[in-house]
């Protein structure tokens, strides 16, 4: 990227994990230009979404039916919406500290503080600023990694609850990973108490090639998709069983209305699949062994250092926590929260050292076009940010 005073700097944000194939993919600009000269949006459907649609239906195994939508957000609202169509049911269940999107009961307990989050087994559901307080009665909040608490919260509200949503290497609790056999547990109690599971993978879709529960052998009820299945271009898709999907049937016993003006837009959709047929297993298998070569170098130079840390991340996506001690969940994370000012000034001096990254936390992810030279190119920066702030010992 070259910012307006002619700096260049590698991008390690991508937007916000958007950009698989980097910036201006040429075959994902040539097929776009392409599209834009036959006109950028239609209110009949075009034979592009349906093709899309059958790439990703083909590619991963719990997915039968899609439906298209603008953004993440409202790939989990639909998600939530179908949950409680299919079940009769109104309430959720999220994970303490969790970010899905801007959907006001999916945004509950999503920054609790120790002043109002309550019992680490039954965490409070803290309502965010410009959400109605009637909304924390329909969601419970479970604490991650604590499966014996989950169980006991489902099995109490398990009348009320149509869905527990669940992120399988959730960004807004640090990427701390699930406990081996957490996530598998979670599918059988739900399956076991009548309760949808929703799989958010709006940014974890870029794990693998077949979804991001394929590797724990998961068959989510739903799933919330974005990203880089838009090749750049505002996009969502909610996904999932066929007898759950069957809510948004027209032709049937129709019971959750969707519409949208740009749904399914062909230009997204032209980028979304030009992008996803480059992302082959190979392409997949190459970003993530770049992603354990970046992790593993980032742990041996913070070893080196002597600075305290924690290397988290899978896949495509990364993460460090400036901090020695065990991580488990979100009350575990906020002892040395990402805003702590630490992290916006470790963003700054990485801007001024060619990277760019955010004042969230060092964060980064990778695109198709980054070689072991821009790799080496963050790890080096980081260490010499860390040595100007004085981090190192």
């Amino acid at each position: 990227m070259v910012d307006i005073e002619g700096e260049e700097r590698i991008d390690f944000l991508n937007n916000y994990t958007s950009l698989i194939l980097g910036h201006a993919d040429p075959q994902v600009t040539r097929a776009v230009q392409q599209r834009m000269e036959l006109g950028s949006a239609f209110t009949m459907p075009t034979e592009l979404e349906v093709e899309l649609a059958e790439l990703l239906v083909s590619r991963v195994p719990y997915i039968d039916q899609l439906r298209f939508c603008n953004s993440g957000s409202e790939a989990v609202l639909l998600a939530v919406k179908a949950a409680r169509a299919f079940t009769g049911k109104p309430g959720i269940a999220k994970f303490e500290g969790a970010y899905h999107g801007i959907y006001d009961y999916v945004q509950v307990s999503e920054a609790p503080t120790p002043d109002n989050w309550g019992d680490p087994d039954a965490p409070a559901s803290v309502v965010e600023a410009g959400s109605p307080p009637s909304v924390a009665r329909d969601v419970v909040v479970l604490p991650w990694n604590n499966f014996e608490a989950c169980r006991q919260l489902i099995q109490r509200h398990k009348n009320e609850l149509a869905a527990v949503i669940a992120d399988p290497l959730p960004s807004a609790i640090g990427m701390i990973p699930p406990r081996p056999g957490f996530l598998e547990s979670l599918r059988e109690e739900t399956e076991g108490q009548g309760v949808l599971l929703i799989s958010d993978e709006v940014m974890s879709f870029r794990l693998s090639y077949y979804g991001a529960m394929y590797d724990y052998g998961i068959r989510p009820d739903l799933t919330a998709l974005a990203k880089i299945i838009g090749g750049g271009f505002p996009v969502g898709a909610v996904a999932g069983a066929a007898r759950v999907m069957s809510v948004f049937d027209h032709t049937g016993d129709l019971k959750v209305r969707h519409g949208g003006t740009f749904n399914g837009n062909p230009v997204t959709m032209t980028a979304g699949l030009e992008t996803m047929r480059q992302m082959t297993p190979q392409a997949y298998d190459r970003l993530n062994r770049m992603g354990d070569y970046i992790r593993d170098r980032l742990a041996r130079m913070l070893v080196d250092r002597r600075v305290p840390a924690r290397v988290c991340g899978k896949g495509s996506l990364l993460t460090v926590h400036l901090t020695d001690q065990e991580l488990i969940d979100f009350r575990s994370l906020r002892g040395f929260s990402r805003r702590k000012p630490i992290y916006g000034d470790l963003c700054h001096e990485m801007l001024a050292q060619g990277i760019v990254t955010t004042p969230r936390g060092v964060f980064g992810c990778l695109s198709t076009p980054m070689t072991e030279a821009e790799l080496n190119a963050f790890v080096e920066a980081l260490a010499r940010a860390l040595t100007a702030l004085g981090c190192t010992a």
